[in-house]
Parts: C-alpha cells; sequence; structure tokens
C-alpha cells in the first residue's frame, strides 16, 4: 500500500494518465477476471423528518414541516414488491434523523419485512444507528445487536461525509462526531455484519482532511476486514445552503483523481465503486479505468440526491451497455458483492 504523502503527490499530479494507470493495475490485481458488478436495489427513505439540519441536504423537513413524512408500513412494502418484481435482491433503507421512533419502530419494521420478503436489508447509517441508540437509551452495540436479529443484514456507509471533525463542525455541526462514525461501524464488524464505507468530497475541504478519512477507514478495513466496498461521491450544491459558500462542483477530472486515489490507498478493500448518480454515465465508465470494478445500483428509487439538484436516470440494460462498452463483463451482483449465482 502506499504511504499518506504518496497519495497526496498523485493527487496533486498534471499527469492525469498516470494517475488512472496506477489504479487500473490495483484493480487488475484484485480482479483479474474482468468482471465490472452492478446491483439491483431500490433505496428507501421511510422518513424525511430530521433533526440534524445538515448544510449540504436538501431532503430532510423539520419536524412539523407540511411537508414531512413517515412511511407506513404498507408504503414500504409496496415498494419492496416492486424491487423483487424487477429482479432486485435487495433494499438500501436510510432516512432522516428522528427524535420519536425508539427501537421498537425499527424491530418492527425489520421483522414485518422479513415475514413477508426474501429481501437483504442493507439500512441505516451510522447517524441513525446513533440517533435511535439515544432515543432508546441503549449502546451502540446493543442497538446493532437488536436490530440484526429483527433482520438487519449489513449497514450502509452513508453519514461519513468526510471523517474529519473540523469539517463536520462545518458542514454538519448536529450530526454525529468522527468517533460515533467509527464506533458504529466497529461494533457492526464486531457483530458480525458487514458495511460499506463512504465518501462526500467537494464541500470545502483540502486533501489532508481527505485523507484523514481515508486513514480511517483504512485502519478500520485492516483491524476488521468488514467493509465489503468503498463508495466516493461528490457534493452536489444545487438546492442546498452550503452551496452558498461552495461556488463549483467537483469537476470530472477531480472525480476520476478520487476515485483513482481510493483505490491505490484502500488496497485492503476489495470493493471500489464508480458512481453515475453525481458524475453522471460517462464519468462513471472512465472510472472504470480509474480504480473502479462496480456501478453501483439502476436507482429504481433515490430521494436525497435528487433533491439536491441531480437526476441522473439508468436502466440495467444502460449499466450493462455502460460496462461492455468500457472492456468489461457485466454481471449482477447482491449485497455483498457475490455474482456466481447471478447472471
Amino acid at each position: 500500500m502506499i504511504s499518506r504523502a504518496q497519495a497526496i503527490d498523485l493527487y496533486n499530479s498534471d499527469n492525469l494518465l498516470e494517475i488512472g494507470m496506477a489504479a487500473d493495475e490495483v484493480r487488475r490485481k484484485l480482479h483479474p477476471e474482468g468482471v465490472v458488478s452492478y446491483i439491483i436495489d431500490r433505496n428507501i427513505n421511510y422518513t424525511n423528518f430530521c433533526t440534524e439540519y445538515c448544510s449540504f441536504c436538501a431532503f430532510y423537513r423539520p419536524i412539523g414541516h407540511a411537508e414531512g413524512y413517515v412511511h407506513p408500513k404498507e408504503v414500504i412494502f409496496e415498494k419492496i414488491q416492486e424491487t423483487i418484481d424487477l429482479g432486485g435482491t435487495g433494499i438500501l433503507m436510510q432516512g432522516g434523523l428522528h427524535p420519536d421512533l425508539k427501537i421498537e419502530w425499527y424491530e418492527d419494521l425489520l421483522r414485518s419485512i422479513k415475514q413477508r420478503f426474501n429481501i437483504w436489508c442493507h439500512c441505516f447509517s451510522a447517524p441513525e444507528i446513533v440517533n435511535i441508540a439515544k432515543v432508546s437509551d441503549l449502546s451502540i452495540r446493543d442497538t446493532l445487536a437488536r436490530l440484526r436479529d429483527a433482520g438487519l443484514d449489513s449497514l450502509p456507509g452513508g453519514g461519513a461525509e468526510i471523517l474529519d471533525d473540523e469539517v463536520r463542525h462545518r458542514i454538519s455541526r448536529l450530526k454525529s462526531s468522527v468517533n460515533d462514525w467509527i464506533e458504529v461501524h466497529r461494533a457492526c464488524h464486531s457483530l458480525g455484519l458487514r458495511s460499506t464505507a463512504t465518501m462526500m468530497f467537494g464541500a470545502g475541504e483540502t486533501i489532508e482532511q481527505r485523507m484523514n478519512h481515508f486513514e480511517i477507514v483504512r485502519q478500520i478495513q485492516e483491524d476488521t476486514g468488514g467493509f465489503t466496498a468503498f463508495i466516493p461521491w461528490s457534493f452536489q450544491r444545487e438546492n442546498t445552503s452550503l452551496g452558498r459558500f461552495v461556488k463549483e462542483e467537483a469537476t470530472a477530472v477531480e472525480y476520476l483523481k478520487m476515485l483513482a486515489l481510493s483505490r491505490v490507498y484502500l488496497e485492503n478493500i476489495l470493493n471500489i465503486q464508480s458512481s453515475w448518480v453525481t458524475p453522471g454515465l460517462k464519468t462513471c465508465q472512465l472510472g472504470l479505468r480509474f480504480g473502479g470494478n462496480d456501478v453501483g445500483s439502476i436507482m429504481i428509487e433515490e430521494n436525497v440526491v435528487s433533491a439536491a439538484g441531480t437526476h441522473h436516470r439508468a436502466t440495467e440494460e444502460e449499466l450493462r451497455r455502460l460496462i461492455r462498452g468500457a472492456g468489461f463483463i457485466p454481471k449482477q451482483r447482491d449485497t455483498l458483492y457475490r455474482t456466481y449465482f447471478l447472471n
């Protein structure tokens, strides 16, 4: 693995081709079979009520707002059935930090889903887990154990943004701390659950602060081996309050550099996702030569990033065509990145 100083030098290089080649070399070593994967799943946002008021988010609504909602189980069941009908294998369920939803509400929801459907539940970001624990007067570990026993299968990496408390204080000062995010994912892995790690960059942070994020993720993976994938994406400013202070979004070149840096610095994480939701399909395709070996989901439904002004969409066939066009074999996967039993 390369050092922090080497990673910063690579990022600061003007030779984009060299950066891409370095990442592609690591990808070929870890994935010599030439397969790029994707998943059919659905983002389900069970509530948009939230108490954190993050400046980069245009999705949340304050408690009591007329546009706020908590989906009843019947609505969630309908969304899951639609997902299964489209060949989906999982749901990614996240929501705002609601002050009145205690752990019993989440346990009941998970058990109800598992009683009705054979579907993987990849649910609840670290800030949600911290919030559930707080309002339920439980430890992080006990909260995760109870959710696991109710049907939780794995954890998404959302809520990481940049794992640097100076940045977090500036863009989401009410949200959980770096140590909270670390505690949740370490506890998750110790309980036998897998999770992903994410990064939202381009909100005015420095490369050194991004490297702080990388180092935390790399160390957790070194200790636990619990991350299935790392997923970087760029901040979307259009409809957010933070957008008034961040005048320019990350360019495609910056996205490709960060993707490549993810691949070479996080060599102990098997999968790196090249996203199309924020940078678009063409940049996603280029990302498959900058270290990415996965293109994520067809996104049957997505509400959070689209609220910030991004509206890219893709069908399964479009993703398969994108992958083939980059010179790879497309394979559908499940949430744990297993492709051997799927087309």
